[in-house]
């Protein structure tokens, strides 16, 4: 099932406005977060438009959670972050997806939550192409 107005359905336009995507996984899409603060952060969105983990199978759950963690690999391996945090929101987007951000102890928010979106750091079109072939290169 889709939702015509979610960008992680949909991609196009409304993915782009937040997202670019890199690949699709077992049961989700692999998504760079524009916003790159973190170097590296990405989201896994499910394939499906629920709302949470609590509605789909066992089963699917433990694929999904099988691409978060492939994932992260694939992450920690490209960006050699210190520390990956994951985050499951979407009060608003009520699509069930998993935010990975990585943090580096001489970064920035070390020890700290990490901020949804703070806009400080967006790249071009050439970085974020160099970003999405290291990742894939370690999936």
């Amino acid at each position: 099932m889709k939702d015509a107005n979610c960008g992680y359905c949909m991609r196009g336009e409304l993915l782009d406005k937040f997202g670019i995507f890199i690949c699709d996984l077992k049961v989700s899409s692999l998504i760079l977060f524009k916003e790159q603060t973190k170097p590296g952060r990405c989201i896994v969105a499910y394939k499906d438009h629920v709302s949470e983990i609590v509605d789909i199978s066992e089963e699917e759950m433990h694929l999904f959670m099988d691409d978060v963690a492939h994932a992260a690999r694939a992450i920690h391996a490209a960006f050699h972050p210190d520390k990956v945090n994951y985050g499951a929101y979407g009060d608003t987007g009520c699509h069930l997806h998993m935010h990975l951000c990585p943090k580096y102890k001489d970064g920035d928010e070390w020890g700290g939550v990490f901020q949804m979106n703070p806009q400080k750091t967006f790249l071009t079109e050439a970085e974020y192409a160099e970003m999405i072939e290291k990742i894939k290169a370690n999936l």
